[in-house]
């Protein structure tokens, strides 16, 4: 490894140190998925609230907890259970541009996937080889299948797609909380088909400007393409878990606003 990037690697460690510990869940996004114990309830809060992730980390938690609410506290319940007459009360929810019509299709959706699957896993894993570096298939593929049947236009532009140029980032984030494996409690690691190797760094404006002050990137563009080539360099820092480093850089941005 070139000197410049282990003194990189070095500061990035301290920072992962620092920010890496279970103080992080309660002013983050995740803390709504920790909310609950059941497998289907976990993804089904983390899935909801990673696509509602943006904005201030507070307005994000609050419509989260809102919707969880809107569902009696119990996602996967509701989900599988509900009744035409109960979807009446999500026609007041919004989160800044995810309106009742994009909630009542992701709700459509869920209800019909569990119907058949008894984990949201297996819509991403599916489309996933062992072989495969990233988890591109596996966002591509989640993708297509969630919108092959009739669905709001409108709505596509709630779910990102590698093959649309998207850094995925709210994808990227769910997949971490979902896939990796962590002694310190904070991401679930319940899902053991996808690799903590394949994962991809979720990237926002925020993590692209000091990655590329760390000279990790050298664009300032925000898409798929940019956020492998990060990936691609903390790879080299850890090769079985490189997305462990989200929390260093996203500290770095939002938190300390280091630049």
């Amino acid at each position: 490894m070139q000197k410049d990037l282990l003194v990189v690697k070095k500061f990035l460690d301290e920072k992962l140190s620092y920010h890496y510990n279970p103080d992080f869940i309660a002013q983050d996004p995740i803390s709504v998925p920790h909310r609950y114990s059941r497998l289907q309830d976990i993804e089904i809060a983390g899935f909801l609230t990673a696509l509602m992730a943006w904005g201030s980390r507070t307005s994000i938690i609050n419509s989260a907890n809102r919707l969880m609410q809107l569902m009696d506290d119990a996602p996967y319940t509701f989900i599988v259970q509900h009744q035409p007459s109960d979807l009446k009360r999500f026609l007041s929810f919004s989160h800044r541009t995810f309106q009742p019509t994009d909630v009542l299709f992701f709700i459509s959706f869920l209800q019909a996937y569990y119907q058949h699957f008894i984990s949201l896993e297996s819509a991403f894993a599916a489309h996933l080889s062992p072989d495969d570096e990233t988890v591109e298939p596996a966002l591509n593929g989640f993708y297509r299948m969630v919108f092959s049947g009739e669905h709001p236009e409108r709505t596509r532009k709630h779910l990102p797609a590698p093959f649309r140029g998207s850094s995925c980032k709210r994808l990227n984030m769910f997949l971490r909380w979902m896939v990796r494996h962590d002694e310190r409690g904070i991401d679930f690691g319940c899902w053991k088909r996808i690799k903590p190797s394949q994962l991809v760094c979720p990237m926002d404006v925020h993590v692209s400007r000091v990655a590329r002050r760390l000279g990790l990137i050298n664009t300032q563009a925000v898409n798929w393409k940019a956020a492998v080539m990060l990936t691609q360099k903390l790879r080299t820092f850890d090769a079985n878990d490189p997305v462990k480093y989200d929390f260093a850089l996203f500290g770095l941005g939002v938190i300390e606003k280091w630049v």
